[in-house]
This record gives C-alpha cells, sequence and structure tokens, in this order.
C-alpha cells in the first residue's frame, strides 16, 4: 500500500499511546525541526484488522480458491510421476503465506521484488527520529518495523507485508520532518488496520491462477481459428453453457467482472482510513500539505480527462477527497 498512486506507461481509528507527561498533541508543523521522544508506553493492540482488510481478502477469495485448484492439480501429477504424497506439495504452497510475516523473507522480498534499500547514515539520522514520534504516538514498538528507501525521484511511501516500510528519497531530501511524520504515519496506519498483509496474501494466492490464466491465453492465440461454422457453433455453444451457469448461480457467475472495480473501491477506503490513522496521531495538516504539494506538481502532467470506468479502477481516492477528510477532522479538534 502507497502514499500515492503510481500510474504505469466507519470505523474509528486507533487511539494513540500517550506519553508520561499528558499533554495535548500539538499539531506538527508547529514544530518542524525536531521530535523530542520522552517515555513511550506500548499499547498492549498493536495490530488490527478492519473491514476494508477483510473485505480485500473476500474479494479475491474466488482468485484463491482457483489457485487451490490449480496448485492441487499440479501436486497430485508430479506426485504420479515422482510418487511424492501430493499432499506435501500442496500443504507447503498453504502455509507458504506466512513467509510474509519472516523476517528474513521479508528483507529477501524488499531488496529483490519492491527494490529497496537500506537507509543511508544520514538518511537514518532523519528516518529514524521522526519514525519513534510517529510510533510513540500510536503506542507501537519502532523496533518491530523495518525501514527501507525507494531510490525514486517522486515523494511517496509504501507499506508491505509484515514489517516494512519504505519512503522515496525523494521524500527524505525534501519533507520537513512533520511532512515526513504525517507520511509515515499514513503507512503506520495500513500496517495497523492489517491492510499490509492482506494485500500480500491476496496477491500471493491468486498468483497461481493468474499464472494459468496467461499460459491459456498465449496458448489460445497460437492455435489456428476455426471456420465460420465452427466459430459459429463454439458461440452457441458457450453461451448456451454460460446462460445456464447464470441461472442456477443467479447471476454470480458474472461476479469476477466486477472485482476489480470493487477491489478499487475498497483500496480507496483503505487508503481515507490510513490516512484517518495519520489524522488521529496529530498529522492532519502536514499530510495536508503533502498532498496538495504533491498534486500540484504532478497536475501539469495529466493529459486528457480520464473516464468513468477508469476512474472507478483507481487503488487510490482523488486528492481533493482526501483533504477534505482531512480538513474535517481538524475542524473536529478545534
Amino acid at each position: 500500500m502507497s502514499l500515492f498512486y503510481e500510474r504505469k506507461d466507519s470505523e474509528e481509528p486507533d487511539k494513540p499511546g500517550r506519553p508520561e507527561a499528558q499533554e495535548k498533541p500539538e499539531e506538527p508543523g508547529e514544530r518542524e525541526s525536531s521530535f523530542p521522544i520522552g517515555r513511550v508506553y506500548i499499547s498492549a493492540r498493536r495490530r488490527g484488522v478492519d473491514v476494508t482488510a477483510l473485505g480485500h481478502l473476500v474479494l479475491h477469495l474466488p482468485h484463491g480458491l482457483a489457485s487451490a485448484v490449480v496448485v492441487f492439480t499440479m501436486s497430485y501429477i508430479i506426485g504420479i510421476v515422482t510418487g511424492l504424497e501430493w499432499w506435501i506439495l500442496f500443504g507447503c504452497w498453504a502455509l507458504s503465506g506466512a513467509l510474509a510475516f519472516n523476517r528474513p523473507c521479508e528483507r529477501l522480498l524488499a531488496r529483490w521484488l519492491l527494490r529497496l534499500r537500506y537507509p543511508a547514515p544520514e538518511e537514518e539520522q532523519k528516518l529514524r527520529p521522526v519514525w519513534r514520534e510517529v510510533t510513540g504516538r500510536a503506542g507501537v514498538d519502532a523496533n518491530a518495523y523495518q525501514l527501507w528507501v525507494q531510490e525514486k525521484d517522486a515523494v511517496n511511501a509504501s507499506a508491505a507485508a509484515g514489517h516494512i516500510v519504505s519512503v522515496t528519497s525523494h521524500s527524505l531530501s525534501t519533507l520537513t520532518p512533520a511532512q515526513l511524520g504525517g507520511v509515515l504515519a499514513h503507512e503506520l496506519g495500513h500496517h495497523t488496520r492489517g491492510h499490509a498483509w492482506a494485500s500480500l496474501l491476496a496477491y500471493w494466492y491468486a498468483l497461481p491462477s493468474r499464472l494459468t490464466r496467461l499460459l491459456v491465453l498465449r496458448l489460445a492465440k497460437r492455435v489456428q481459428r476455426p471456420s465460420g461454422g465452427a466459430a459459429i457453433l463454439t458461440a452457441v455453444v458457450i453461451a448456451v453453457v454460460v446462460l445456464s451457469l447464470a441461472t442456477t448461480t443467479y447471476g454470480l457467475i458474472f461476479l469476477p467482472l466486477a472485482t476489480p472495480y470493487l477491489v478499487a473501491a475498497v483500496s480507496r477506503q483503505a487508503e481515507l482510513r490510513a490516512d484517518e490513522h495519520a489524522a488521529s496521531l496529530g498529522f492532519a495538516a502536514p499530510l495536508m500539505s503533502v498532498l496538495r504539494a504533491e498534486h500540484d506538481r504532478r497536475e501539469p502532467r495529466r493529459d486528457a480527462p480520464e473516464g468513468v470506468a477508469l476512474r472507478l479502477l483507481d487503488s487510490h481516492p482523488d486528492v481533493y477527497t482526501r483533504m477534505h477528510r482531512l480538513q474535517t477532522h481538524l475542524e473536529r479538534r478545534r
């Protein structure tokens, strides 16, 4: 889960833990230079699963079941050829999702798949105090997460797996400590609400079915096209089968067609909930300034207006909606 959507060419937020000195949290931006850290209380409840994380898993359940069929078939065939019990291979795949929370596996994921790197010493000096301030307000152990840097010329951040939090090198060089705190608080919200691990598990367990679909499509392109009569007969048979399945399943067979739009809608809600988490920690104002500045930077690059269908597939809500929600939060606190 990332702060901004990168295009390729009402649940209450968790209450933050409070330091020993009971003071009204001031809005970051009032103290741009540094974040003093005192004693931090670690909350007993560090993580949770909100409705958007559950919705993401439910919407990917058909893909997971299809993947299970694919893996079972492959395991059974391999078992016949090699004599190995099919349930061993199938069980290894079924349990492989737990590797998303294993620290060594997460490091491999971060370095080789997500193309992240360790922070440089000067980046560590800026990143670590801000991260401790954010986690301190949330009542979360700062050392429970791994901080990474993505080499990119854009303001962005992401949360992945069970413990990965990354920011771009451009963010570290341009954002103030308060603004960086707002970005990190947003990503921490993805972790504490279960968005990051739910997204990774959904992707991982849907991967076999997606690879099988791509393979079938490539093989279908190599098959010679049937004659006119055979094509018409094939189309009629397919239509009859689809109509029969639609009748017996009360139209649920067409649900996969709407799944991309439903997943995008759930993802947009997850981003708004992560914004709420950052706002609840006192980072609403600096997060708004980051959103506004990055929107102004990207706006001149936009081409023609997008269609409704493309906007419905966006995984992130528009900036104005996010700023409106954050402004509403600020007004409620006054």
